[in-house]
């Protein structure tokens, strides 16, 4: 039988369009032509399981060959074949589908073999680098007649009749010349790594060299049998990932085992896992790691692997997971998220929101799970799992409301709180004359320690706020709990950072201020700095300066993005300088009579108090510490 016709498109144009455009890397190709290699070899298996075929005896096997002094690659495996008709109904009438209209008469067969994709469009995939394309084939069923189509990329196809000894199909690409990079090895085992490592039948590129005992026997000087050098075929992916089995089948090894197969480059164990196995209303598979983010935000968000019953599809999941999420790594493997034709793209529907909400859910059960199951264990881990759990809270409000049941607030002693308990732990202490909380907090402690000190001597726990969000966090916090009011413990003096109806007497009379504010006015560079006068104890602090809450705050999300008030990101920084009425300073400047002592004791104080807020740097405090030796020298 020989023939000769078009392929059966719609319109005349529609053929390079499929061919030019339909994919969105080039290199796509081969997971395409293997996947339809493993789809084949997986019917084959179900027909002889279901005793429509005759039984299978071997290892079926995909293998991708590279001929490069012919220029051909063929994906050769030992599926189910067609007929001359399945490749005119699948290859020439690209309108229908193959593996749909196979999983339609075997519908009720098992479910885990599941086709990946369909033959029909994909197959034409190939014609992004083959000038030609030859498909050489024959039917696992009885009788059946071998044949070969080939096409050099136009409609036009012929189809004829050949001998082939075994069952099976073999795509044989005659590679154009702007695509020779994909007759080498290195290029073809890298995208097979990256699309095929885990598909479900053995993929053969080529062969790897292993040693052996000598087949003779032969011994070398210790009398030990000698290791020759065999080839073996190279089988380039593993046919049973971690996320196909059963947690029950699976040790904590396996799953940092199946990590390191993943991410080959990252040498930092996981903190923990979540084995995800769901089969209705959906079905999804897959494993989610915790990696230790510590401070840092890893901004790198295409850690999550998506598959297609064990297609590699993306490593962009936004669409499916809440954006907290993909500070995860891991992979998520759905057949029923769905896909554009070309399998590139993430398609929203109903079932994508579902498959989020669940990851979401199953992610805050599981450190809820884990915070009541062994908090001190949960405690060890909460400066590595906070900047995820901090992120989720200020993304995702379901989340946000189940992740109440296990934040925590860590005080500048090291002592965790839930919500309720610090409540219960600071009390009347911490309320304010008009009944809000204040909640004090240091980004650094050993930074602020003087301010740290300060508040915690007035019996005041500090809380340590020191990532990268919390700016944000605290904002959410006092959105979800309107009865406190985070202040940073430089934003006022101790005094007034829980604002009380008693109030202390001033040592300095209005007119005294009024002297003594030009000269530290004039201690301090620019305008930044507002002077004011505050009666505290004399035990504290001559010079304390500040910085407002609100504007602080305000630029401090815009810093990391978000906050909604653009313009204080590009205001100056301004501070309040609070001048203790009652420390003995005060009267030392009002009774300094020589007016460059008293403006060098002012310098001193101010840059002093600059230094306190790391506000000192570059020539100034350079200047300020050869003072400093200086006047140790002159001492």
């Amino acid at each position: 039988m020989a023939q000769q016709g078009t392929i059966n498109v719609t319109t005349d144009n529609i053929f390079p369009i499929i061919k030019q455009f339909l994919y969105s890397d080039q290199e796509i190709f081969l997971r395409e032509l293997v996947s339809n290699a493993v789809d084949a070899t997986q019917k084959r298996k179900m027909l002889a399981q279901l005793g429509e075929i005759a039984e299978i005896t071997d290892t079926p096997q995909v293998e991708v060959l590279l001929d490069e002094k012919a220029g051909t690659m063929t994906i050769r495996d030992a599926g189910i074949g067609m007929t001359a008709e399945e490749i005119d109904k699948y290859i020439n009438q690209i309108a229908f589908s193959g593996a749909t209209d196979f999983l339609e008469k075997y519908k009720d067969a098992d479910a885990k073999q599941a086709i990946i994709g369909h033959f029909g469009l994909g197959f034409y995939s190939s014609f992004m680098v083959a000038d030609r394309v030859e498909i050489v084939t024959l039917s696992q069923r009885d009788g059946s007649q071998a044949v070969k189509w080939s096409c050099d990329g136009s409609p036009n196809f012929s189809l004829e009749d050949v001998d082939k000894a075994h069952a099976g199909t073999d795509i044989v690409l005659h590679v154009s010349e702007d695509a020779k990079e994909y007759l080498g090895q290195a290029r073809i085992r890298e995208i097979l790594n990256t699309y095929c490592k885990f598909m479900p039948v053995d993929i053969v590129q080529g062969t790897k060299s292993e040693f052996v005992d000598d087949p003779e026997g032969a011994k070398d000087e210790e009398g030990n049998v000698k290791k020759v050098s065999i080839d073996v075929p190279f089988v380039v992916n593993k046919t049973e990932p971690a996320w196909t089995k059963k947690p029950a089948d699976l040790q904590d090894e396996d799953y940092k085992e199946f990590y390191r197969d993943l991410y080959p480059m990252n040498f930092e164990d996981p903190l923990f896992h979540i084995h995800l196995n769901v089969d209705f209303p959906f079905n999804l598979t897959g494993i989610l790691y915790f990696p230790k983010l510590k401070k840092q935000m890893d901004l790198q968000k295409n850690r999550i692997h998506l598959y297609s019953n064990q297609v590699f599809i993306t490593d962009n999941v936004e669409n499916i997971v809440p954006d907290f999420l993909t500070l995860l790594h891991g992979v998520i493997d759905s057949p029923d998220i769905p896909l554009n034709v070309s399998r590139s793209y993430l398609q929203e529907d109903a079932n994508v929101k579902k498959i989020s909400g669940h990851i979401s859910k199953k992610v805050s059960d599981k450190l809820a799970q884990m915070f009541k199951k062994d908090r001190p264990a949960f405690e060890a881990q909460w400066d590595d799992l906070r900047v995820f759990v901090e992120y989720g809270m200020l993304t995702d409000e379901k989340f946000a409301e189940r992740a109440q049941k296990f934040f925590l607030y860590k005080d500048s002693e090291g002592k965790c709180h839930t919500h309720e308990e610090l409540m219960a732990a600071v009390g009347e202490t911490q309320k304010d004359k008009h009944g809000k909380v204040i909640l004090p907090y240091t980004p650094h402690v050993e930074a602020q320690h003087s301010y740290v000190k300060e508040a915690t001597d007035r019996g005041y726990t500090v809380l340590v706020m020191d990532g990268p969000l919390a700016a944000h966090v605290v904002s959410k916090l006092e959105q979800t709990h309107p009865e406190v009011q985070f202040k940073r413990v430089d934003a006022d003096i101790a005094d007034k950072l829980v604002e009380k109806d008693e109030e202390l007497t001033s040592a300095l009379d209005d007119a005294q201020q009024d002297t003594l504010k030009p000269i530290l006015e004039g201690a301090f560079p620019g305008e930044g700095y507002k002077v004011q006068f505050a009666p505290m104890s004399p035990s504290a602090a001559p010079l304390v300066i500040t910085q407002s809450e609100f504007m602080r705050r305000m630029k401090e999300q815009q810093a990391v993005g978000g906050g909604g008030f653009q313009m204080f990101g590009d205001m100056p920084d301004s501070y309040e300088v609070t001048v203790n009425a009652n420390h003995p300073l005060a009267t030392s400047l009002l009774n300094e009579t020589d007016e460059d002592k008293r403006s060098a004791l002012a310098k001193q104080a101010a840059n002093l108090a600059r230094l306190s807020q790391g506000l000192l740097e570059g020539e100034e405090l350079t200047a300020f510490i050869q003072d400093g030796f200086a006047q140790l020298h002159q001492t």
